[in-house]
């Protein structure tokens, strides 16, 4: 019998392991625990605070009272937060505050969508850019997710013996919830019975109801989304890799340094027109004020934009390999830094020559704050070119702008409007009546300071306004009921000029 040949043992040979690559991007698992009872009651109350209090069509006290309501339902959630996101959340809190004491919608709104930036940063402890843009997408990402995490929480405490409170919780809203709508239903379709409701219940509009149901689940659903981000915030690979640099000295230094010398050449011809005062403008051959301050607006933006890419460009890829590469850095880019300086000055005062001659208006202000918060924002660049980082500058800019949208509603722009105007009228007998009559309430006691006829023609568009438009508790505001108490005391005459 032939014996059979054994089978050669197949061997393999395992390949060696890839390596493995460090992780890059975002990566957001969420929470790794379910919300708790305290959390859940504390964002169900939030959202039916800001729902009862928002007064959606103007500046009024239910903003901050909204704003107030989801931060402590936020702290709730979690309360080891950093120091720099309390900071962001305080200054959340005074920008929607602003609408309590300012009645001038344009300023609001501003401070409205810079609230949402700064609370945004706040929920994701943004450093960078890319952060700061996540940190505005994101809480829209987790509201869907938010959903089972919350029903996660919610079975959880109602199927445990700690869940007495919550159920008591639950029961309570669903039955206010029920009382609310059938209440409001029966009141509407019975006229004794709505005169009862009114004698036993604070009076409440139909209307108001509606939007607190509508608003209710939007913004319990939006409260839930940032619980959820503030809850398990994604995080950044932040790996060190080796830096890369994409010019050599030569090849940024060379086109930034004749920069430098245009600017140099620009800055010695607006010396002249920052000590030649308005006689370079006014005298033979000089520009008119329209163009001089126009020319200078729009130069700022020109220039400004055009440096902060080119400052950024160099900032990311110049070597700085060696201390050569490290003092070309800062000698030529704090140049550039000074140079735009002197342009802002420069633009600075051409606006302020044109609001001497034309009077005061929202636009002109507003080019002026921005024209200086650019100036401190050139300042940081250049402390930062000195330290040679630059990852804080993100955080510093919208902290400027933040700071100066709270130092602009100190200022009142709408009263300093209405005051500078009136100091020209009572200088010059030039006034422009239709501009000023559609200031906001902010500009009442400046107006008062005109003669009769004039103060008519100014103030009887903001007297139509507050009359046609009473406030309720939820748009409460300082500057208004100052307004209608100065209006009662002194009311608006009939304007002998002309009325729009």
């Amino acid at each position: 019998m032939t014996t059979p040949t054994p089978a050669k043992e197949l061997v393999v040979t395992p390949k060696p392991a890839a390596p493995q690559k460090p992780p890059t991007g975002w990566s957001w698992p969420g929470p790794t625990h379910r919300p708790g009872a305290s959390a859940l009651v504390a964002m169900v109350l939030a959202a039916a605070v800001a729902a009862a209090a928002l007064p959606l069509d103007r500046a009024g006290i239910g903003w901050l009272l909204g704003g107030i309501a989801f931060i402590v339902a936020l702290a709730v959630t979690r309360r080891d937060v950093s120091w720099h996101q309390g900071a962001w959340a305080a200054a959340t809190v005074a920008l929607l505050g602003v609408g309590t004491v300012r009645s001038a919608g344009w300023l609001f709104t501003l401070c409205v969508l810079t609230a949402l930036v700064t609370g945004a940063v706040a929920l994701v402890d943004a450093r960078t850019v890319r952060e700061v843009l996540a940190g505005l997408v994101l809480p829209v990402a987790g509201s869907v997710r938010a959903l089972p995490w919350v029903g996660d929480g919610v079975r959880a405490r109602l199927a445990g013996r700690s869940g007495q409170s919550a159920r008591i919780a639950v029961v309570t809203a669903v039955s206010g919830l029920l009382l609310l709508v059938f209440g409001s239903l029966f009141a509407s379709a019975d006229v004794a019975f709505a005169e009862l409701l009114d004698r036993a219940t604070p009076t409440i509009s139909g209307g108001a109801v509606a939007r607190a149901l509508v608003l209710f689940p939007l913004l319990l659903v939006a409260l839930a989304g940032a619980a959820f981000t503030l809850a398990g915030p994604p995080t950044v690979d932040k790996t060190d890799r080796p830096t890369r640099y994409a010019f050599r000295r030569t090849d940024w230094a060379i086109p930034v340094a004749l920069l430098d010398l245009l600017f140099v050449a620009f800055v010695a011809v607006q010396a002249t027109v920052l000590f030649g005062g308005t006689r370079h403008v006014l005298g033979p051959g000089g520009p008119t004020f329209a163009n001089y301050a126009r020319g200078g607006f729009w130069q700022l933006l020109a220039i400004t934009g055009l440096t902060l890419v080119v400052v950024a460009v160099a900032g990311r890829w110049a070597p700085r390999a060696d201390r050569a590469d490290r003092v070309t850095i800062r000698l030529l880019l704090g140049a550039l830094a000074l140079l735009t300086l002197v342009v802002v000055a420069s633009a600075t005062y051409r606006m302020n020559v044109y609001e001497q001659a034309y009077g005061y208006t929202r636009l002109r202000v507003f080019v002026t704050a921005v024209e200086l918060g650019l100036g401190v924002v050139f300042v940081a660049i250049l402390v930062a070119g000195v330290r040679l980082r630059g990852g804080w500058l993100p955080r510093a800019v919208l902290g400027i702008a933040t700071v100066g949208l709270l130092a602009l509603a100190v200022v009142n722009p709408d009263r300093l409007i209405a005051d500078r105007n009136v100091d020209r009228f009572i200088a010059t007998g030039r006034i422009d009546l239709v501009y000023l009559s559609s200031l906001s309430a902010d500009a009442v006691p400046a107006l008062n300071r005109l003669p009769d006829n004039q103060r008519a023609c100014t103030i009887w568009r903001i007297a139509n306004g507050l009359d046609s438009h009473p406030d309720d508790w939820r748009s409460a505001n300082l500057a208004r009921h100052q307004a209608r108490r100065s209006l009662t005391d002194r009311p608006a005459d009939y304007c002998g000029v002309y009325r729009r």
